[in-house]
């Protein structure tokens, strides 16, 4: 996996990586993190891309992390009830 370009943001790590004919968008919130995968033949800009990543975009992954600690959360909440 190559890494193209760390995009910068205030509150989480972004980062694009190329593999298998795919690009990757990683974005990382302390031990939660979400992949957008996508072959290289759907994007022809990646500046673009980057300038499309705008503030929507990034609160819909923040409340995508929000979810996705509610649910690891309760799944720790009924394995430790057992």
């Amino acid at each position: 996996m190559r890494l193209l370009r760390q995009i910068s943001h205030d509150h989480f790590k972004v980062c694009l990586h190329q593999y298998n004919d795919k690009y990757l968008l990683s974005i990382v919130l302390d031990d939660y993190e979400q992949h957008f995968k996508v072959p290289t033949s759907e994007i022809s800009n990646l500046d673009q891309l980057e300038k499309n990543l705008d503030a929507a975009f990034y609160t819909a992954c923040l409340k995508d992390f929000v979810n996705m600690r509610s649910r690891w959360l309760q799944l720790l909440r009924t394995t430790t009830d057992e």
